[in-house]
């Protein structure tokens, strides 16, 4: 039985990073996050895209993974925060749903760092004050995934 696991080493390897600069105080802390860790398994060919907000990325990343020097994977970092409307609801499922199918059409992640709390102060709880940092967790997610595709032919 062959098995395939990912390693956490990214030598060699390119990622972009596509952050939304809309609620910037939860954002900046969910790119630091997601540098460090890049930074720390030896991914040194980083590109960081800022964009207004989250509806944005998707096209970004879509640009990316189609132009001549793309990036083994991709980090999608925002924050949705939610509101009195169903706006929140709708702009999390049209991104997630149209990052879901840029990566399965390009066959390379697309990790989501993209925070869906009730109200600020969970979402910089989640952007590495309380309970951890979600870019790092989206980094290290790019990572795993990048090395576990580099081994099916």
């Amino acid at each position: 039985m062959k098995q395939i696991r990912g390693k956490m080493n990214g030598k060699g390897k390119s990622v972009a990073i596509v952050v939304s600069r809309w609620n910037e105080l939860v954002t900046k802390e969910l790119l630091a996050g997601s540098l460090e860790e890049l930074e720390s398994h030896g991914i040194a060919n980083v590109t960081v895209v800022h964009v207004p907000g989250t509806w944005e990325i998707p096209v970004v990343v879509k640009k990316l993974l189609k132009s001549k020097s793309a990036p083994d994977g991709v980090i999608a970092l925002g924050c949705i925060l939610q509101g009195q409307t169903p706006h929140a609801k709708l702009l999390g499922g049209d991104v997630g749903g149209a990052l879901m199918s840029l990566q399965v059409e390009f066959c390379k992640p697309v990790a989501w760092g993209i925070l869906t709390p009730d109200t600020q102060d969970q979402a910089l709880d989640r952007a590495g004050l309380k309970f951890g940092n979600k870019g790092r967790e989206a980094a290290l997610a790019v990572i795993e995934v990048v090395d576990a595709l580099s081994q099916i032919d």
